[in-house]
């Protein structure tokens, strides 16, 4: 077994690849509605007209390990775990990594599938449901790049809107979804990354040899003139009087990024 933590992924942006898995056999699998444990109730989803100012994520929910190191599987399957990850930011704050699929096997154990914040974007692992605590999903961030607009839902309400800068050509932003991996104030309002910043589970797509390894984020900006505008290295800016009102969003927050 191998261990993967966030830490040693921030530093080398690289997972080691994996040992002992040829000739495992695999379980039959069901999908399973794994929200349904904790009574979420579902919707007929937004048209596209309605998006802009609905969330998507209000009935989701997300899985809080039960202890620091969580056992994850590349696959469902009757063998030892494939790695451990390690579900604390660099801060030690808990994580709340988002939950993208369940399933169940012909034995009747339940497995979800959660996205995780490292390289290539998208990655994804196993867990036993047993192993982690559901949690409701009550936030979500939704940027808009040809627009430039970052929009905030609660509960499916529209509560933010603001226009932010995006990646340039040569730097682009990344599309696809994240989530809300580390939370950062800041106490001088006129560096470079503002007053706050939320680091993303996702990567830039284009930048490695920067600092966490080209990890994305969410964060302020002291210049009025950013906003609109494709000036950053990837990152979404977002003017300081504006991200104030995003120092809440808690770890776990999803975050689609769209063209």
């Amino acid at each position: 077994m191998r261990a993967r933590t966030l830490r040693s992924v921030v530093a080398a942006a690289l997972v080691a690849a994996a040992c002992g898995r040829s000739g495992v056999p695999q379980r039959s699998t069901t999908p399973v509605a794994v929200s349904a444990s904790i009574g979420a109730t579902s919707s007929s989803p937004p048209s596209s007209s309605e998006r802009k100012d609905r969330g998507t994520a209000s009935s989701g929910v997300d899985a809080v390990p039960n202890q620091r190191y969580l056992a994850m599987w590349d696959r469902p399957s009757e063998a030892g775990a494939d790695f451990v990850f390690d579900a604390r930011d660099p801060d030690g704050s808990g994580l709340a990594p988002m939950l993208i699929d369940g399933r169940r096997t012909a034995d009747g154990q339940v497995w979800i599938r959660i996205l995780l914040p490292i390289r290539p974007n998208g990655a994804s692992a196993w867990a036993h449901l047993a192993d982690v605590k559901l949690v409701p999903r009550n936030e979500e961030i939704v940027v808009d790049l040809s627009e430039r607009i970052l929009r905030h839902y609660a509960r499916g309400e529209l509560v933010d809107r603001f226009r932010v800068g995006v990646g340039t050509p040569a730097t682009p932003t990344g599309t696809g979804t994240f989530y809300v991996w580390q939370r950062v104030p800041f106490s001088n309002p006129d560096q470079p990354y503002g007053i706050f910043a939320l680091g993303l589970s996702g990567f830039s797509p284009v930048l490695s040899d920067w600092p966490g390894g080209g990890r994305m984020a969410i964060h302020g900006t002291p210049y009025a003139s950013d906003r609109g505008r494709a000036v950053s290295h990837g990152c979404v800016r977002v003017y300081n009087e504006d991200v104030k009102h995003l120092l809440d969003v808690r770890l776990g927050t999803p975050v689609i990024i769209r063209r």
